[in-house]
């Protein structure tokens, strides 16, 4: 079975101001995940860094791992590669974030429907930059 993104859900994700830890930032500007937590930041969510070196990015204290994030979670946005997104995953469902957002490139079928299972929201294979404009939130 193959994940479908739900338009309405990604809406959702994107107007309702949240904490999104994104997995993958590190202060490397010429990475992708650095502009687009940017970008979900100046859509008004709070960004957290998660990234092994745990450094501050935008201001934001950094932290190695999920598990070491304090406070609730509403998105994990995830900038890994696909062969180890599903750790990623599976350590929102454990940590009680309430929804996956796997980036453009980043499949991974069998970890989207543990999320789902569990009763997270799942977006994947799509990025806010692309699907704020095409929804007309910018």
């Amino acid at each position: 079975m193959s994940h479908t993104n739900d338009p309405t859900v990604i809406k959702r994700l994107l107007t309702d101001k949240g904490r999104w830890a994104v997995v993958g930032l590190s202060a490397n500007r010429a990475r992708t995940a650095h502009g687009i937590a940017g970008y979900v930041r100046d859509l008004g969510h709070e960004i957290v860094p998660v990234h092994p070196k745990a450094e501050t990015v935008y201001d934001q204290q950094g932290y190695p791992d999920l598990a070491s994030v304090p406070g609730d979670v509403d998105v994990v946005d995830v900038f890994v590669n696909s062969e180890l997104a599903g750790g990623v995953v599976d350590d929102a469902i454990a940590r009680g974030a309430k929804a996956v957002w796997l980036q453009q490139g980043v499949i991974d079928e069998a970890a989207a429907q543990r999320a789902t299972d569990a009763g997270l929201d799942v977006v994947m294979d799509t990025c806010p930059a692309i699907e704020a404009p095409r929804l007309g939130l910018v």
